[in-house]
């Protein structure tokens, strides 16, 4: 059995092969399968390839050397000639099961049959429609590398490979998908990373059965990290190979889909979240003040809009000085209606965005600002508190490196308000409280999620509040289990 296919050996009638390979790829059926019938060195030969996956230079030499084979040529050991000689190219393999034929030619290899071998030869002659890589707009830089992943798995791989010359790089390849057959690539440093985590992480891999990976990465990450109603990321996302790189160096493990610009890192925390490159790009100094500001946005971000609606309806938890934080003009709408809608309204201008043309993209923001926000104040739809504060929250979301953890805290944002909104600071206390334990006990693989807070590790937290020098941060995070902490 080969991926949930019943082996199908390959006959000594040639004739036989060939109209089973036609039947299963669907030659007359399909017009970018093709089926080539030719002949040299006296010999039958049929050669099946997708239009557009093969290089057509390649395959024109190739066959243009074989015609020229004489048929004494090819009268003795006739398959480790072709393989050995009369086929120049570097990636050559043969096989003796069809249905492996039919999945490989799908994927891009060029398949030739010969009359009178019982195996089938595969050329690597592929190429696959590709952008070059770009800078990825979720991970801007001022300074640093313009290349980006792209959605060919071969790209991304050999892009890695260039920040990493090292002996010890383990690019393993493994298929997802009965039907789509998927490129899967686990890449990892195995004189560093925890091969029991290696090995979790293929099996894991190996356990998915599903048709397909219609959506890359993504699809995986829901098999592979459950929780499917907790909206915490447990991997993290990365389309830049300078941050893969730094992490495979640190001893995480890389997972790569074909036909996806994400890379999966794991095992993380909560913390690896809010690291962005930049913050190494700078001088420690420069690095350690960027994170902190940042730290303070995605704190914002969760906690600002609940804290201020609890002291807004009871204005007798302010201390002295701060009674401005309360509200000057009451509008027309309860204020946690007011807050549900703008929340509302700011996901439905993301998704607008999304949707909307770049040519176009000024024109939505003139009327999300002018005509959306300003009008709704002066109607008393909204108060400017509540748009002040909001606002915050959102450049807080914004300020998030993770896409994923911006969403998820957005979500538990709402939910706190809500709590908050119900049983006053009595159920701001016990959202909190739902939060942490919830963070608590979550578990990206075997790794604890909040970990070096819970449990506490004072070097490891330190290294997370503060961008530690680089002389400094040679040691590898402990909790990766590397093999050596310190090489």
């Amino acid at each position: 059995m080969v991926h949930g296919i019943e082996k199908k050996i390959i006959s000594k009638d040639f004739q036989e092969n060939i109209s089973y390979l036609s039947e299963r790829l669907g030659v007359k059926k399909s017009f970018d399968v093709l089926q080539l019938d030719v002949e040299y060195a006296g010999r039958k030969m049929a050669l099946f390839m997708i239009d557009g996956f093969v290089k057509d230079d390649i395959l024109h030499y190739l066959m243009k050397y074989l015609s020229e084979l004489a048929p004494e040529q090819l009268e003795e050991n006739t398959l480790e000639k072709l393989l050995k000689t009369y086929i120049p190219y570097v990636e050559v393999e043969n096989t003796d099961d069809l249905n492996t034929v039919v999945s490989t030619v799908l994927a891009g290899p060029t398949a030739l049959l010969v009359d009178g071998i019982d195996k089938a030869i595969f050329i690597d002659a592929r190429t696959y429609p590709v952008r070059g890589p770009q800078e990825p707009d979720m991970e801007r830089v001022v300074r640093g590398a313009r290349d980006g992943f792209v959605e060919t798995i071969v790209f991304n791989t050999a892009l890695t490979r260039r920040r990493i010359r090292d002996r010890s790089l383990r690019m393993e390849y493994l298929q997802i998908g009965r039907r789509s057959k998927t490129d899967v690539v686990v890449c990892y440093l195995e004189d560093i990373a925890d091969l029991n985590h290696v090995e979790d992480l293929k099996k894991s891999l190996e356990a998915i059965d599903t048709d397909g990976l219609p959506m890359g990465e993504k699809t995986v990450e829901e098999f592979i990290s459950g929780s499917h109603f907790n909206p915490y990321p447990k991997v993290r996302y990365t389309e830049r190979p300078d941050t893969a790189a730094s992490h495979l160096y640190e001893g995480h493990v890389i997972v790569f889909v074909d036909g996806s610009p994400s890379a999966l890192i794991t095992p993380t925390t909560f913390w690896h979240h809010l690291q962005h490159a930049e913050e190494y790009r700078n001088k420690p100094v420069v690095g350690a003040y960027l994170r902190i500001v940042r730290f303070i946005a995605v704190w914002a971000s969760i906690f600002l809009l609940p804290l201020w609606y609890l002291l807004a309806q009871n204005p007798g938890l302010l201390p002295p000085g701060l009674e401005f934080i309360g509200i000057n003009e009451q509008g027309h709408i309860p204020l946690l209606i007011q807050f549900l809608l703008i929340e509302i309204g700011i996901d439905a201008l993301r998704m607008a965005a999304i949707h909307t043309p770049t040519s176009l993209g000024t024109a939505l923001g003139l009327i999300a600002a002018l005509m959306i926000g300003q009008v709704a104040v002066e109607v008393g739809l909204l108060t400017y508190e509540v748009v002040l504060y909001l606002a915050i929250a959102a450049i807080g979301t914004f300020a998030t490196p993770s896409y994923e953890l911006g969403l998820a805290n957005r979500i538990y944002r709402i939910i706190l308000l809500l709590f908050t909104a119900w049983l006053g600071a009595i159920g701001f206390m016990i959202g909190m409280t739902g939060w942490i334990i919830m963070l608590t006990r979550m578990k990206s693989f075997n790794v604890p999620y909040l970990y070096p807070l819970i449990p506490f590790n004072y070097r490891a937290m330190r290294d997370v509040l503060f961008r530690s020098p680089m002389p400094l941060k040679n040691r590898r995070p402990t909790f990766l289990h590397p093999q050596d902490p310190d090489r």
